[in-house]
């Protein structure tokens, strides 16, 4: 982060990472309490889906931890979260695609929800130790 940054950039760098931590806080926490939420989005060419569910959820909680403490893995460690489960992400989105019950709102937000990842990715790489420093001018 430098001082010649936008306020809005400085912003987003830094409660990024805490909005990710608490969305990885809530779903991490919902993934160990009722693993069935999660269990249909995995795709079937992966073993034991109710396993994946639960490490998944242990390691969006370490993440969220380590996010929130500014830890340097944390960012990283986060990202290769995100791109983990994302094809659970698409296989959730084929899932709604083909059931004739789903809401035209239920398709928008499956659809929505594969792009996001790009900014979340982002925001978890916006931690760190040193973002959290602005030198005055």
């Amino acid at each position: 982060m430098t001082d010649d940054d936008p306020t809005w950039l400085k912003r987003a760098r830094r409660w990024g990472p805490k909005v990710v931590a608490g969305m990885f806080t809530a779903s991490g926490l919902v993934h160990l309490v009722r693993p069935g939420v999660f269990t249909p989005m995995i795709p079937g060419w992966l073993p034991a889906p109710t396993g994946l569910v639960y490490a998944s959820g242990v390691a969006e909680l370490v993440c969220a931890a380590g996010l929130i403490r500014r830890e340097p893995w944390a960012g990283p460690a986060s990202a290769a979260v995100l791109v983990a489960v994302f094809p659970g992400n698409v296989q959730m989105a084929i899932d709604v695609w083909g059931d004739a019950d789903a809401t035209a709102g239920m398709r928008t937000a499956v659809l929505v929800r594969l792009p996001l990842q790009v900014p979340m990715i982002w925001a978890v790489l916006q931690g760190g130790p040193e973002s959290e420093v602005v030198s005055p001018r």
